[in-house]
């Protein structure tokens, strides 16, 4: 664990170090739980957006995207559940003075008892080898049967407590377990509190006449209220999907983990409208398709799996996460669920609006259901940046810090580096760039000896660097070096931008979808 804590430590000074993501406001000591991303930041967010809006809507003929206001209709949020369900049990430690999720706190009681099965398999797997049986050891092995069961037994408490609104015994059931502050160490706790997650501001040039508003917590909304006009104005036909992304804001109490989890932050989410009864079939579609998108960046795939929902919000019937193994721990990247009828049959109820498809086949008019994708931009960043992040010692016992980013995600395409400042080399690398820039993200470094400018390169990601020499002014030709194995091949200048189309082809990341 300690390890892991180290890794993440470092993912987040390198982060702010080479201008990813700063504290926002830092100047006057930051807001917990807000921040800003940097030069190289943006560029890597912005590509992330953009192969996830490629893929979602450039690829599929049935799918389209909006781009709907922050500000909504306070009716919008009592229609979604919003006002009467967004809440959060908290609790207090009353010396340390810490506020936590009573729900998480359980939870992460149950991951320690997971972790400790864990750790008796893999000394059962050391200890047997080959011959390891892993589902007949589970099965039969004492000690990890009285932990499944003492898991599933808190779990099936936490549920019932959580669905029944029975604050008090969610208190008894940490005070049972001997859960402490895991800052302090005390288990002197307040009684356990919903809170709701919504940011409230106001609507209008007076106070007199102001209304009162939401930020949004979700982008999923503004969606459904512009059903119709989408599937009208788009004609329309079922199965079809509205797609979008921009921000979204919680009032987390215990925002934490750097950027995993904030109050302000974007999600790209898409909802896909089916015939009801169709629903299950387009659940297992889309659970795989976005397992593939996620695929076709290159990550490993051990980083992923899904974890589906035994308790269930109260607008699915089907829902599951694409977990990522993120530097502390497997949590939560995207969630794929069938949200039933819900939303579009609530907001017809309140607004007095019939949100209905008209079926010119069946001569029928009925409510569609919703299978949804929703995944956290700024998760996805987290999970890319983190992956990618490695620490190498070279053959020369140096050390380089190298960010194996997926080349059509990385800020910076290519680095064009003259060797010196003079007999005109920085004249010759100017126009090669002068070439690339209008379709690529080119950058150009002259400062420093080249090797430290190829470990600046490599530390932001950046796939290939194109070094001007003396040479280059002789024979118009220079070399490229690849990021990944710094391996280095000389090239004609005249060649060089195609050679750069062929090795950052987009389509050849979006065939792989």
């Amino acid at each position: 664990m300690a390890e892991k804590n180290d890794i993440f430590k470092k993912v987040i000074s390198h982060a702010k170090e080479y201008g990813f993501v700063f504290p926002s406001s830092e100047i006057y000591d930051g807001l917990n739980a807000v921040y800003d991303y940097g030069q190289n930041g943006v560029l890597l967010k912005n590509n992330i957006r953009d192969y996830w809006w490629k893929s979602m809507i450039q690829l599929n003929k049935n799918i389209v995207g909006i781009d709907a206001a922050i500000f909504m209709h306070p009716k919008t949020w009592k229609a979604s559940g919003h006002i009467d369900a967004f809440n959060d049990p908290l609790i207090d430690n009353k010396d340390s003075k810490k506020r936590y999720r009573a729900d998480v706190l359980v939870e992460d009681y149950i991951k320690k008892i997971e972790q400790k099965i864990q750790k008796e398999i893999d000394k059962a797997s050391k200890r047997f080898g080959k011959d390891f049986n892993k589902e007949q050891f589970t099965s039969t092995n004492s000690k990890i049967i009285n932990y499944k069961n003492k898991a599933s037994s808190i779990t099936n408490r936490l549920d019932i407590s959580l669905k029944e609104d029975d604050l008090s015994d969610l208190k008894s059931l940490i005070e049972e377990l001997e859960i402490a502050c895991p800052e302090s160490g005390s288990r002197n706790w307040t009684d356990v509190k919903q809170f709701n997650l919504m940011f409230g501001t106001k609507l209008g040039a007076s106070s007199e006449s102001s209304i009162d508003l939401f930020l949004r917590p979700e982008t999923a909304q503004g969606i459904f209220v512009n059903f119709l006009n989408i599937q009208k104005t788009g004609r329309m036909k079922l199965p079809f999907g509205i797609a979008q992304t921009g921000k979204a804001f919680r009032n987390e109490i215990v925002a934490r983990q750097f950027i995993f989890r904030m109050r302000e932050f974007e999600q790209m989410e898409m909802q896909y409208f089916v015939t009801p009864g169709t629903q299950k079939e387009w659940y297992d579609y889309w659970k795989k398709t976005r397992l593939k998108w996620h695929y076709s960046l290159g990550i490993a795939k051990e980083n992923y799996r899904f974890h589906d929902h035994e308790k269930l919000a109260h607008y699915a019937d089907l829902a599951t996460d694409i977990e990522f193994k993120f530097p502390f721990g497997f949590k939560e990247l995207e969630g794929i669920h069938s949200r039933t009828d819900f939303d579009l049959l609530n907001h017809e109820k309140l607004s007095s609006k019939k949100l209905q498809y008209f079926d010119t086949e069946s001569n029928q008019r009925h409510i569609p259901y919703v299978i949804e994708t929703s995944i956290g931009l700024d998760r996805m960043f987290l999970a890319v940046f983190s992956s990618a992040f490695k620490e190498e010692l070279l053959e020369d016992e140096t050390k380089r810090i190298v960010l194996k980013l997926p080349n059509i995600l990385a800020p910076i395409k290519i680095a064009v580096l003259p060797l010196l400042k003079k007999d005109g080399l920085p004249e010759l690398a100017n126009k090669i760039l002068d070439e690339l820039k209008w379709d690529f993200m080119v950058s150009y470094d002259e400062k420093d000896a080249v090797g430290r400018r190829y470990r600046r390169q490599d530390a932001i990601g950046t796939p290939y660097c194109i070094t001007v020499d003396h040479q280059s002014v002789k024979d118009y030709t220079v070399t490229i070096r690849d990021r990944d194995s710094m391996q280095q091949e000389r090239i004609s200048i005249r060649g060089v931008t195609k050679i750069m189309h062929e090795k950052l082809d987009q389509k050849k990341w979006f065939n792989k979808i």
